[in-house]
C-alpha cells in the first residue's frame, strides 16, 4: 500500500503560478488543496491540516501578513511564502510575522521542494526529544557535554558563540532574522543591536569556517539574517 504524500495547502491568486505549482506538487508525489484568497486559505488550513502552506503576501482579500500571524496563533505548521516582493523589509517581516522561508518568484523547482523538504524535517522534529548530538558534515554539537568540534579537532567558543551556533544548527537550514537570533541568544532588551550579531558572527566564522571570508556552513541572508546550510 502506496503511503499518501505530505498534503500542500497553496494560496495564491495567479492562476498561472497555481497551474505551475500544481503540475510540480504532483510530479514530486506530493498531495495539494488550493486557494485563491485569504478567506479560503483559513478555511482549508483549518478543514485539511496541511503538512505544508505555500504563501502568496498579495491575496485579493487581506495580507499574506496578516494570515500568517493569524496561522500562528493556533498552528505550527511551516510556511513558506512565495512572493514577487523582493525588498529585504518584506521578507523580514513575513519571517517575523511567523513564516519559516521566502522565496521570491521567479524562483527554481529545485529550489522550491529544498525547502520544502527542510520545512517538513523541523516539523517532523518539533516537539519530540530534542537531538542531543546535531551533525552536520564535519561540525560536531554535543549538547549534553556542550562540545564542538570540526573534523574531530575541539572548537573552543565562548558561551554567546556557542548558543549562536547551537540555534542555528537546531535550525539549519531556515533562515533566522537578525531580531529572531538576538531575541533568543541576547535577550529581549537587545533586538534591535545587530552590531552585536555581526561581531559574533564574524568570530564565529573564523572558528569554523576554512575561509571566513567566504563562508560556506554560516549563510548570510542580506538585510535579513543568517542560516546555517543544512547539506554543507
Amino acid at each position: 500500500m502506496t503511503t499518501p504524500g505530505p498534503l500542500v495547502l497553496l494560496i495564491e491568486d495567479e492562476f498561472q503560478m497555481r497551474r505551475f505549482l500544481r503540475a510540480s506538487l504532483t510530479s514530486h508525489g506530493f498531495r495539494w488543496v488550493e486557494a485563491e484568497t485569504a478567506t479560503e486559505g483559513m478555511a482549508l488550513a483549518t478543514s485539511h491540516h496541511p503538512d505544508v502552506i505555500l504563501l502568496d503576501l498579495g491575496l485579493p482579500d487581506g495580507s499574506g501578513i496578516t494570515l500568517a500571524r493569524r496561522f500562528r496563533e493556533w498552528s505550527r505548521t511551516p510556511i513558506i511564502v512565495i512572493s514577487a516582493r523582493g525588498r529585504e523589509e518584506d521578507k523580514v517581516e513575513a519571517l517575523d510575522a511567523g513564516a519559516d522561508d521566502y522565496l521570491t518568484k521567479p524562483f527554481g523547482v529545485n529550489e522550491l521542494f529544498a525547502r520544502i523538504r527542510v520545512a517538513l524535517r523541523h516539523a517532523n522534529g518539533a516537539g519530540g526529544t530534542p537531538e542531543p548530538i546535531l551533525e552536520l558534515g564535519a561540525l560536531r554539537i554535543d549538547q549534553p557535554r556542550r562540545e564542538v568540534t570540526l573534523g574531530g579537532t575541539a572548537v573552543h567558543l565562548t558561551p554567546i558563540e556557542y548558543r549562536l551556533l547551537v540555534l542555528l544548527a537546531r535550525h539549519a537550514g531556515k533562515v533566522l532574522t537578525h531580531r529572531q537570533i538576538l531575541q533568543e541568544v541576547w535577550g529581549p532588551g537587545h533586538a534591535d543591536q545587530t552590531h552585536y550579531l555581526r561581531v559574533y558572527m564574524a568570530a564565529l566564522r573564523q572558528k569554523i569556517e576554512p575561509e571566513p571570508a567566504r563562508p560556506r556552513l554560516l549563510v548570510t541572508e542580506p538585510g535579513v539574517g543568517y542560516r546555517l546550510r543544512d547539506r554543507p
